[in-house]
């Protein structure tokens, strides 16, 4: 039998090596950032270019690299940070595997200038496919600039993979995020397509999350301290009345960088248990300090996941510490049974003087005396005659149950398009056998049997078809507001209403202005309140970045889904017979009538032979 086993080529290799570490431009500028991190940069700039697909660029005043440094940075398994297996567990630096810079030079065209302090000239270094074009000196100042052009130039598939620039540059933004909030003493500046997005000057790790979330952060932001033998806390969280829908702001950093643990994260959640409401989370910045031989952090090529030693002992330390900075500054509401609300004295009336009251009687008076002159002006309670009460009923006979004055008498209905299922009832006899079980299904009967209908699902279904009719011929109808609504979001935020602000239009919302940190709101569509207004646009604003957006399609539907979800009947709610009724036919007009806009089943059907079996 022949060989078949052979060794794959380098070019092939490193491609397949870049699929681990390189999924999108998002991918790069993760790694060039934490490169120039670990080249003691304290100013680091971000270039993007269509979402990172035609450039990528980080320029930072870091350490640089002499010219054989340069080349041999671009290598497999090249690396400065460890030596010896042993360092593996003992890391300090981000970057440690020597494969980001190989595996990103095997998928695009990559320029590199670096030039050490020391040095007189800087190294310019072209490499396109893991092939290098030239090398050769140049004059540039101390640091390193690296562009990342074309990504995925030689292999289309993976490039026909990536989405819309702008759910590419969302990747990016958050990727961004993680790196600039784990090092506060480093500036960094943010540059999409020629126009500057973030702006972070060296400061704090309390301002540094004000300056990317917005300056209305720092109201809601709660410190947190803890310092203990297996690990030291500190950060913040989010007072329990901002918890959003969403899990935007939460951050977990393990010796300045982000990880992603849901143990932990379940700790956070558990702190807050009664005091957010089931369906949303808080926001939280946390950096935990830990020894690094305790941790494993080589388990993920893309170093989001760490393995710790003893994560119960961890998760009991930072829970308990969530829970004592809530109760530490009043966050938690606190009944005191020792003291009385009543005895306390406003701080208004502190320093009030007491004033005597003043009481006028008139003592000539006596409400049992017909009114005189003397008494003008002053009520006096007169007991009404009854006489002549029999006059009320004239005209009234004994035929209490003759029903002959309500012959020409009509009830106003809804038009009846047609039956719900075949040799259904009358629909005025549907009205009287439709009821609501347990407020949360409307039960009604058909001649084989029984409808149960879930009221909410059948709502949402009733609603997601209404919302794509109107955003399709755009025939929404908007109420005008008397006092325009303002409401703040984070820059990333904004970003996201400025994307689907058009899709908004079609349905009724009408912004007079989209600031940097704010919107003013002027119309919403007729069926939502404005108290209704905040929820919805925090609810789409999730849904929007949980969900990858290609097309206008896709963002109609996920419109459409999230305000069906948002503006439907809740279980619980009670229905009246006529609205019961409505719901059903609404339903039943639908295009699809079985399944929800989630895909959920909305009714089941009981026939009378089931029900029959049941008594057998």
């Amino acid at each position: 039998m022949a060989d078949i086993i052979k060794l794959l080529p380098d070019h092939v290799a490193n491609q397949i090596a870049a699929g681990e570490v390189v999924q999108r431009p998002a991918s790069v500028v993760k790694e060039l950032l934490e490169n120039a991190i670990d080249a003691k940069a304290k100013c680091i700039k971000l270039i993007i270019k269509d979402g990172g697909k035609s450039l990528v660029q980080i320029v930072d005043d870091g350490i640089g690299m002499s010219a054989t440094d340069a080349r041999l940075s671009f290598e497999r398994h090249a690396t400065s940070k460890i030596q010896k297996a042993e360092d593996l567990f003992n890391l300090s630096t981000k970057g440690f595997r020597g494969e980001a810079l190989a595996s990103i030079a095997a998928i695009a065209h990559v320029e590199m200038q670096t030039k050490p302090e020391q040095e007189e000239m800087a190294t310019h270094l072209k490499i396109e496919g893991s092939e290098v074009i030239h090398q050769e000196i140049c004059v540039a100042p101390k640091g390193t600039s690296l562009s990342v052009k074309n990504l995925f130039f030689n292999i289309p598939a993976r490039r026909n993979f990536l989405k819309s620039n702008q759910v590419e540059l969302r990747h990016i933004t958050d990727e961004f995020h993680r790196v600039a909030l784990a090092h506060p003493g480093i500036a960094f500046n943010f540059y999409n397509n020629g126009s500057e997005l973030f702006n972070l000057p060296q400061t704090n790790r309390r301002q540094r999350i004000v300056h990317i979330f917005g300056n209305r952060t720092n109201e809601k932001l709660v410190p947190v301290a803890e310092d203990t033998q297996v690990v030291k806390i500190s950060g913040y969280i989010n007072k329990p009345e901002f918890a959003k829908k969403s899990r935007g702001e939460q951050f977990f950093f393990v010796n300045d960088r982000f990880i992603k643990s849901p143990y932990l994260h379940h700790a956070i959640t558990s702190a807050f248990e009664g005091l957010v409401k089931p369906d949303s989370y808080p926001g939280y910045f946390l950096y935990l300090e830990v020894d690094p031989s305790s941790i494993d952090i080589n388990i993920h090529p893309t170093k989001t996941e760490v393995k710790f030693d003893d994560e119960h002992t961890l998760y009991a330390i930072l829970r308990s510490t969530v829970k004592h900075s809530l109760g530490q500054f009043n966050v938690v509401p606190a009944l005191d049974f020792e003291q009385n609300q009543n005895l306390e004295t406003p701080y208004d009336y502190k320093n009030k003087s007491i004033l005597q009251p003043k009481v006028t009687v008139d003592k000539e008076f006596n409400p049992f005396q017909e009114v005189s002159q003397k008494h003008v002006g002053i009520p006096v309670l007169k007991k009404q005659s009854t006489e002549g009460w029999e006059n009320l009923y004239v005209g009234l006979d004994s035929k209490v149950g003759n029903d002959e004055g309500f012959s020409s008498m009509q009830i106003e209905s809804d038009t009846i398009t047609g039956s719900i299922f075949e040799g259904q009832q009358d629909p005025t006899e549907t009205l009287a056998t439709t009821f609501q079980l347990r407020r949360k299904y409307i039960v009604t009967t058909i001649k084989s049997g029984m409808v149960v209908i879930d009221q909410s699902r059948a709502h949402q279904r009733v609603l997601y078809e209404q919302f794509l009719r109107n955003i399709t011929i755009n025939e929404a109808i908007s109420q005008q507001l008397l006092f325009p609504i303002t409401l703040p979001f984070s820059k990333t935020e904004i970003g996201v209403l400025t994307e689907i602000k058009e899709s908004l239009g079609t349905i009724g919302f009408v912004f007079s202005e989209v600031g940097i940190e704010e919107v003013k709101i002027t119309g919403v569509p007729m069926m939502v309140t404005e108290s209704e207004v905040a929820l919805i646009l925090d609810q789409l604003i999730s849904d929007f970045q949980l969900e990858t957006i290609e097309d206008s399609f896709s963002q109609t539907d996920i419109l459409a889904k999230t305000l069906a979800k948002t503006l439907a009947v809740k279980t619980g709610e009670v229905l009246n017979n006529a609205s019961q009724l409505a719901l059903v036919n609404d339903l039943f007009a639908c295009k699809e009538s079985m399944v929800s806009p989630f895909s959920k089943p909305i009714y089941i059907t009981i026939s009378e032979n089931d029900i029959d079996k049941k008594f057998i």
